[in-house]
């Protein structure tokens, strides 16, 4: 499975981006997809997440009623919309599968990742 993140860019404070996430490969097999992001110096952290079949959402709460995770299983690609960036929200944003259920916070929990798509949010 491969994973292809996009759609980061610079963007005033205030401002909305939206990042896309497209799997493609043999064999699709998700149960959830999740954004996950990485500041300079700091931990990767869990953002959002989506279950493939039902659609079931949960998000960190810095990011809750700002962000949308959303996907579209014709076009195999999940979505993080992104409003009312603040510049803490600068990072590297990573698009991530897992083939099972449980634990949904922790990158290790994670099968597949993107490579990352560098977002910048200018005060």
């Amino acid at each position: 499975v491969q994973l292809q993140a996009s759609g980061g860019g610079l963007v005033q404070a205030g401002g909305s981006l939206r990042l896309s996430c497209a799997a493609s490969g043999p064999t699709f097999n998700s149960y959830a997809m999740g954004w996950f992001r990485q500041a300079p110096g700091k931990e990767r952290e869990f953002v959002a997440t989506i279950t493939w079949l039902i659609g079931i959402t949960t998000y960190a709460d810095s990011v809750k009623g700002r962000f949308t995770i959303s996907r579209d299983r014709t076009k195999n690609t999940v979505y993080l919309q992104m409003n009312s960036l603040k510049p803490d929200d600068t990072a590297v944003y990573y698009c991530a599968s897992r083939i099972s259920g449980g634990t949904y916070y922790t990158p290790d929990r994670y099968n597949y990742w993107g490579q990352g798509t560098l977002v910048t949010v200018s005060s």
